[in-house]
């Protein structure tokens, strides 16, 4: 499968972004809002700049108390509302590792008056919606785990034409800099544990305001560098992280274009030409490539 789904805010629709949280049980993570007298996902607006992966997740903790991570990705819902269009982009999730799933007695008050883990075929009823209704069909379709590795080009750096240092050193400018920082909520969506990087200033720089923010190590090593990577050791390298993913947990890989086709290639995936900043998330279950996302600031 090498569907990559564009997210992009660019657009007049109203733009929301929500979560199908599961979890063992055929469970599913229902809010009430009383001012709807409905039930349904928790889901609501982007803030602005907000990408809709860090929305999804907030808007989760907003609403439930939960703190979730993304899995695989859904079809987006889109339907008409006052003044205008709605589209809601929603993912699978479930709750972060060493997270509690308790929500007893969990009210946001004017907003959200009952939190309720709710047995599936239950939910189906429960819903308000048709297209919820959908949506958790879709959900529970494909709700088996998976596993996340993200595959990342670096942010903007300085001029290589006008750098007269190692080209190794040549670091971010300014605006990738903040983009690095904006990287930070969509990872973070993903629960990204492992940060993998080419060793080089602009890769590490991309991945260190995250790796920071999550109390991660950066694993920078040569081999995604531009000089030094070659087809063998790059392949090497995505074999052991995707040996080791069930331990390793979400891993993000960061490295440059003309190293990343060796990177598809090494994955069975033809090269998507990431822009800079833009990232690729792959989720896999029993070797196979189960879905696929690419997301760009």
């Amino acid at each position: 499968m090498e569907t990559y789904r564009p997210v992009t805010t660019r657009s007049r629709e109203i733009q929301s972004a929500g979560v199908v949280a599961l979890r063992s049980g055929r469970a599913v993570l229902l809010v009430h809002r009383p001012k709807y007298d409905d039930w349904s996902f928790p889901k609501g607006k982007l803030d602005r700049g907000e990408h809709p992966t860090a929305a999804a997740v907030r808007e989760v903790e907003e609403e439930t108390g939960l703190r979730v991570r993304l899995t695989r990705p859904l079809g987006d819902q889109r339907y008409p509302v006052r003044g205008g269009r709605k589209r809601v982009h929603y993912w699978t999730g479930r709750v972060a590792d060493g997270e509690s799933d308790d929500v007893c007695d969990y009210v946001r008050e004017g907003e959200i008056d009952s939190v309720a883990w709710v047995p599936a075929d239950e939910a189906l009823r429960r819903l308000t919606y048709p297209h919820d209704r959908s949506t958790l069909r879709e959900a529970l379709s494909v709700r088996k785990k998976t596993r996340t590795l993200i595959v990342l080009r670096h942010t903007d750096a300085r001029s290589r034409r006008l750098w007269h240092e190692d080209d190794r050193l040549r670091p971010l400018v300014a605006a990738g800099r903040q983009d690095a920082v904006a990287l930070i909520g969509m990872l973070a969506a993903y629960g990204v544990r492992r940060v993998v990087t080419s060793d080089s200033v602009r890769c590490v720089e991309t991945v260190q305001p995250y790796a920071v923010a999550a109390g991660r190590p950066v694993n920078a090593t040569p081999v995604l560098s531009e000089e030094d990577a070659t087809e063998a050791s790059v392949r090497a390298l995505v074999r052991e992280l995707r040996r080791d993913a069930a331990e390793a947990g979400p891993t993000v890989l960061c490295s440059h274009r003309p190293v990343l086709p060796l990177v598809f290639d090494a994955l069975g995936l033809r090269d998507p030409k990431l822009a800079t900043g833009e990232m690729v998330v792959l989720h896999v279950r029993g070797g196979k490539l189960r879905a696929t996302e690419r997301h760009s600031l």
